[in-house]
């Protein structure tokens, strides 16, 4: 199996800031967050900035494995001292990782451990972890910007190292590896789920809680500030909510456990065809939706016979089309089919239409013993995928701030993959 561990953090963590009572639990107000934020912006890396140099700690985090050094590039550089103690830093910074660690195992403890090599708290913005990024899962490494330490820590309840944590134990890359940690995230907070709601709206409006894109449009119809260099994901996050609502998705979610761990258990099986069917789809809830469709009852079609055959050929045509990989379009499939649904067959209820989403799924990808089959319509692009996928990690292996680290990681998941 190709071992490929250059991941990327979705849309909900954050940039740059640190202090020892940054790593707090308690909440903080938005005046605080915004001040601490705007002073811990990414920096601008100096001339001759080497990014090998700054304060490092060896920490045994597991009892068993290899060490995790802890690192903070740039401290001298970047005037860090000035506010900050960097033993302190690296020893709050471990004792996180320690205690997120621990809580992964206790939620998954069949997973592999993750194999944590290198943790950078990184304050500048480059190819490594880009200015929209707040964390990043490299080759068994964690690169995290100092304000999202500070947004996870007393807005998040520690999100961010918990899903960086798990891309560790993931093999490949794409939309199914977002899914699997963002499924781990709306485990501890139901907030999770409607802030990612794209991974989740549609499985969970079908079978869970009809009621949820109304829930969607209240949680963010509340106006945020502009003027704050607060994100707006977080402003929503820390804005008091329908307490009713968010207790109702938190019981689904409960109910949603058969799926989510189908949807794990299937990422870990069929790690490439999961990640190239999530780029050749540009269907993010794919994997969570195929889950579904096979464990759950699906809704009766009688309703729709005389279109079911025209339905199925039009959501066949879509998810068979190469336009993605092939051509670099980022064409969402399932929105694609479902539109044509909507437009040319009349078809104007939603719920018909996804009940036909879901048909389809089934009838693609699960066969009549309950196994499911991660079907790859044309084998010559999947392997031209995972070709693309080398020469990524290829590309991002010149970088002069790549570690010697990460730099035997991505050697290892070449040879791996070379030996496929």
């Amino acid at each position: 199996m190709i071992r490929y561990r250059f991941l990327m953090i979705g849309s909900f963590l954050l940039l740059h800031c640190l202090s020892p009572s940054l790593f707090a639990e308690e909440k903080i107000g938005l005046g605080e967050l915004d001040r601490l934020i705007k002073i811990h912006k990414p920096k601008k890396p100096v001339e001759g900035f080497d990014a090998t140099v700054g304060p490092k700690k060896s920490v045994q985090l597991l009892a068993k494995g290899e060490p995790t050094v802890f690192s903070i590039p740039g401290f001298k550089a970047f005037g860090c001292g000035g506010c900050h103690q960097a033993n302190d830093l690296l020893d709050l910074s471990a004792n996180r990782m320690r205690q997120t660690l621990k809580r992964l195992d206790s939620i998954f403890p069949d997973l592999t451990p993750a194999p944590l090599k290198q943790f950078i708290i990184q304050s500048w913005s480059g190819e490594l972890l880009q200015p929209w990024q707040f964390a990043h899962t490299t080759f068994d490494s964690i690169r995290i910007s100092p304000a999202a330490i500070l947004i996870d820590s007393r807005v998040y309840g520690n999100a961010t190292h918990l899903h960086e944590s798990i891309h560790l134990t993931q093999s490949f890359v794409g939309a199914a590896n977002e899914l699997e940690a963002y499924g781990l995230n709306i485990r501890s907070d139901p907030r999770f789920l409607i802030l990612n709601f794209p991974y989740f709206s549609d499985m969970v409006t079908e079978f869970f809680l009809p009621e949820f894109p109304k829930i969607l449009d209240r949680f963010f119809a509340r106006p945020i500030r502009e003027d704050l260099n607060i994100p707006k994901e977080v402003q929503w996050f820390l804005m008091p909510f329908d307490d009713e609502s968010l207790k109702k998705l938190k019981e689904q979610i409960k109910k949603m456990e058969p799926i989510l761990q189908e949807e794990e258990r299937l990422n870990h099986q069929f790690p490439i065809e999961a990640a190239y069917l999530g780029e050749q789809t540009r269907d993010m809830s794919l994997l969570l939706d195929i889950a579904a469709a096979k464990l759950l009852p699906l809704p009766d079609l009688k309703e729709l016979e005389s279109e079911r055959e025209e339905a199925f050929s039009i959501l066949e045509q879509q998810f068979n089309k190469l336009d993605n990989t092939r051509l670099g379009y980022k064409i969402d499939r399932k929105r694609e089919a479902l539109m044509i649904l909507t437009y040319k067959m009349n078809i104007r209820d939603p719920r018909l239409r996804l009940s036909l989403y879901f048909h389809f799924l089934k009838n693609r990808y699960v066969g009549p013993d309950g196994e499911v089959n991660l079907k790859v319509v044309n084998e010559e692009d999947l392997k031209k995928f995972v070709q693309e996928k080398r020469l990524q990690v290829k590309r991002m292996m010149k970088s002069k701030n790549f570690t010697e680290i990460e730099r035997q990681g991505a050697d290892k998941m070449l040879k791996d993959a070379t030996s496929q």
